[in-house]
This record gives C-alpha cells, sequence and structure tokens, in this order.
C-alpha cells in the first residue's frame, strides 16, 4: 500500500473519530449544556482566530512544505527550518501590538450588537497565535512525511479537553465563563503537543543563517497569506459577520448546521495531509504526468467519498434535526448551501495544493483578493434580509465564483484536468441515489430512522460504484473487506 493510501486512510479514520467526539460536542454537550449565547461567543472566537492564523503563521505552514524539497544538505535544511519557526514574529509582533493598542475601537465597533462577546474579544488573536504554531510545526512533520499522529492532535486531541470541559460546566465544576477561557488553553494543549512530537521526528538544530532565496520565500508567504486568508475568510468569515447583524445567539444556530455539512469535506483534509506535500516534490521534480494522474486520482476518490457522506447527511437531514434541542432547529437549508459548497470543494481533489506549487501562483492573488470583497459584499447584502440562511448563500456563491476561476486557471496554465467520464457517472449515482432516498422514511424512532435508511443508502451506493468501477482504490478497499468477511 502507498504512503498517499496508507496514511490517507489512517487519517480518515482519525479525522471521522475526531468529528464524531466534534458531533457529540457540537450537537449535543454544546446545545444542551452551554446555551446559545455562550456557544455563539465561542463560535465567534474560534472563527475569528481562524481567520487570523495565516496571518500569525506568515504563511510558513505551506512555504515550509513547498521550499523544503529545495534543499539537498542536512546543513541546508536546518538552517531552513530554524529560520521558517523564526519567521512568523515579523507579522506577530507588529499585528498583536496593533491589535491590543487598538483594541476598545475595535471591540466596540465590532460587538455593538453583542456588548457581551466584548469581555472575551481579546482571545481572538490569542487562539490565532496558537493556532498559527500548530501549523508550524504540523507542517515540519509533514515534510517528512509523518501527518498521522498530528492529525490526532488535530483533530482528536483537542475536541477531547473541549469535551471534558463541557462536561465540567455541566456538573458546575467551571463556569460559562470560565469554559470560554478555558478553551482557549485547550488550544495552548494543542499546540504543546505538537511541538513534542515535532520535536521527536526531528529535533531542531538551530542555525540563525538567512536563507538564498529569502525574496522568493517572502513573496511566496506573502501569497499563503492572502490565499490561506481567502481559504479561511470562506469557511469562518461569515461566522464573524453574523453577530454584527444579529443576535450571538444565531452564530449557535449556524454553527450546528456548519458543523453537520462540514463532515463532507474530511475526507479531502485527511488526504491533503499526505498529499500537499507530495504535489510540491512532484513540481519540484518536474514530473507533470505523474502530477496529473494523482490530480485525478484525488477527484474522482474524494468526489465518490464526499458524495457518499453528503447524502448521509442530505438524505438524513430532517431527522438529525430531531435529536437536537428545537430552538436549535431552523437551520436544515443552511446545511445544503453549505454543504454543496464543500463537495465542489471536494470534486476539485488536490486542486489547492498544485495551486500553491505552481510558479504562476502570484496571479492567484489578484482572484483571492476578489473573492474576499466579494464575500463581504454578499454577506453585508444578505444577512440582514436573510439572516443565517443569507450567510450561508452568500457563502455558496463565493465559493462556487472562487473555485471555478481556480479549476480554470489549473486547467489553462498547468495543461492539468482532473475530470474523466468516471466524473458524470459519479454524479449520476449521486443524483439517483437522492431522488430515490430523499422522501423515504420509516415510521419508527428516529435513531432507528437514520440507522436503516443509511444502510439502504450504503448498499445502493457501494454496490452502484463498485460495479462501474469509478475508483480502482476503493474497489481495492471492497475487495478487501469483502474477503475478510468471507473467513469470518
Amino acid at each position: 500500500m502507498g504512503i498517499v493510501q496508507s496514511q490517507s486512510i489512517k487519517n480518515t479514520i482519525i479525522t471521522f473519530f475526531g468529528f464524531g467526539i466534534g458531533a457529540v460536542n457540537a450537537l449535543f454537550l454544546y446545545t444542551n449544556f452551554l446555551g446559545k449565547l455562550h456557544y455563539g461567543i465561542v463560535a465567534t472566537i474560534l472563527s475569528g482566530a481562524n481567520i487570523m492564523m495565516p496571518l500569525m503563521a506568515f504563511g510558513v505552514q505551506n512555504t515550509l512544505i513547498r521550499f523544503f524539497s529545495h534543499y539537498k544538505t542536512e546543513k541546508e535544511k536546518e538552517s531552513f527550518l530554524s529560520f521558517m519557526l523564526l519567521m512568523p514574529f515579523a507579522f506577530i509582533i507588529p499585528l498583536a501590538t496593533l491589535f491590543f493598542v487598538f483594541y476598545d475601537p475595535i471591540s466596540s465597533g465590532w460587538v455593538k450588537e453583542n456588548p457581551s462577546l466584548k469581555p472575551f474579544f481579546w482571545l481572538i488573536p490569542v487562539v490565532g497565535l496558537f493556532m498559527a504554531y500548530f501549523e508550524v510545526f504540523y507542517a515540519w512533520v509533514k515534510v517528512h512525511m509523518q501527518s498521522v499522529i498530528g492529525n490526532f492532535i488535530s483533530e482528536v486531541f483537542v475536541r477531547l479537553i473541549i469535551m471534558v470541559l463541557l462536561v465540567a460546566v455541566h456538573f458546575d465544576c467551571i463556569t460559562k465563563d470560565t469554559f470560554v477561557y478555558s478553551v482557549a488553553l485547550a488550544y495552548f494543549g494543542q499546540l504543546l503537543g505538537m511541538v513534542l512530537y515535532a520535536v521527536n521526528v526531528r529535533k531542531p538544530v538551530f542555525r540563525l543563517v538567512i536563507p538564498d532565496n529569502l525574496k522568493e520565500i517572502v513573496q511566496y508567504s506573502l501569497f499563503i497569506i492572502i490565499s490561506g486568508g481567502v481559504a479561511v475568510m470562506l469557511v469562518d468569515f461569515d461566522k464573524v459577520m453574523i453577530p454584527h447583524y444579529k443576535d450571538i445567539g444565531q452564530n449557535a444556530l449556524y454553527a450546528v448546521a456548519i458543523f453537520i455539512s462540514t463532515v463532507i469535506a474530511v475526507p479531502s483534509r485527511a488526504m491533503t495531509q499526505i498529499v500537499a506535500p507530495i504535489t510540491a516534490k512532484l513540481m519540484v521534480e518536474e514530473k507533470f504526468e505523474e502530477l496529473n494522474d494523482l490530480y485525478k486520482k484525488s477527484a474522482i476518490n474524494l468526489q465518490i467519498i464526499g458524495g457518499f457522506i453528503m447524502l448521509l447527511i442530505f438524505l438524513n437531514i430532517k431527522e438529525m434535526y430531531h435529536l437536537i434541542p428545537k430552538d436549535y432547529s431552523g437551520g436544515i437549508w443552511v446545511v445544503f448551501m453549505i454543504g454543496l459548497s464543500k463537495f465542489y470543494d471536494v470534486l476539485l481533489g488536490n486542486n489547492n495544493s498544485i495551486i500553491v506549487n505552481t510558479k504562476y501562483y502570484r496571479t492567484v492573488l489578484f482572484f483571492g483578493v476578489f473573492t474576499v470583497v466579494l464575500m463581504i459584499v454578499l454577506n453585508m447584502i444578505f444577512i440582514p434580509w436573510y439572516g443565517i440562511e443569507g450567510s450561508a448563500f452568500a457563502t455558496l456563491l463565493t465559493v462556487a465564483v472562487y473555485n471555478t476561476i481556480k479549476f480554470i486557471y489549473v486547467v489553462r496554465k498547468m495543461n492539468l484536468f482532473p475530470f474523466t467520464k468516471k466524473t458524470m457517472y459519479s454524479l449520476l449515482v449521486i443524483t439517483l441515489n437522492f431522488v430515490l432516498f430523499y422522501y423515504w422514511d420509516f415510521p419508527f424512532h428516529t435513531i432507528l430512522n437514520i440507522v436503516l435508511k443509511s444502510i439502504l443508502i450504503t448498499v445502493f451506493y457501494v454496490i452502484c460504484n463498485y460495479k462501474l468501477k469509478l475508483s480502482t482504490e476503493i474497489n481495492t478497499v471492497v475487495d478487501t473487506i469483502l474477503k475478510k468477511l468471507r473467513f469470518l
């Protein structure tokens, strides 16, 4: 089994396990133990921190992966890694200074509609800093083709800590306000765990040497700040804008719907952890045929897996909302719109990994700036009119435009194309499943209804994809499972 398939499977299992814990947190513990006010505050803080993360990391998490393969000797690699650890401070120091000097006008202006958020507003850059250096050290291990443990720390470890904290709130061990501050400590724990593992993978040998290609590194990092910022803002900026126009409790409803739909992107997140450094290596070695093959395989595999998850969510969403408190209902259309945007991301395979490693990356800056402006304008228009559904619609439109631009750019400039006739067959299978099962409900308890319906969807979906032979890798996994079942 190749390193991509091996680590992708492990990462997918870990990521799904983490999302399982996250589902318990987001759909049950947050909603029942914390309440909409503090849930909305936490969602806003984490979204704001995610937006600040690319700035505070100074793009190093991608720059490290992009340029590591350029250095051949151990001494050069040690010098490069040392420089990467210090580089983010060029942005962190002035950004933190500006934030705290102008804290009052910034916080007061943004939380005008929700003054309860103001005491916690300073946590945004602090958590953003923890997230930034987590990504830097995660990139440190990725370039050594070790992504599994880092993925566990990212997806499982921090969610377990938050689960414990939520239980502590329920039993009155800590207050709800204390919980909000403790979430920041959870992300510090995540960072500490990543640092310890990264040092174990490769102990840093500090050589304070400025790289010869400093100009190229800085230019690329600036690109990553903008492109990474765009990617994060597409995910999180809506949750920051909602409290500016609506009650912060609406962010709790939005967070529940977003979490459900985000599961569609889990396989993509897992595969990207190992595909990104391999893509960078193939670009450096100019092995474009292998890169095109990787592009096609990643696209069809993610389409099949992502499409399956999307179907399970869309076809069970009405029943899912019966399992959470009634005052969190009203987000079904958000799930559909955000889910479609996530599926479009998945559909393009390792498109992002190719773009950030191409020599044409600077041109994409224009697309990124255009997308940010478009997203802000659309949210400003639709949130006051339609609330969280308006924000979801704005996100769907923005993601559709941005991904289409990036896809066309990769096709025209790199002559790489992710789609084959199997892509259309896969879309037909997904559509057929949706039409057959959307109105099919059993007259049983909600959980039993979801289980039975999911089994039917799974059997039909797997058989269709297996018989059509849409993915060699997925068929191999199915064959392996069937062989093991025969021996039971």
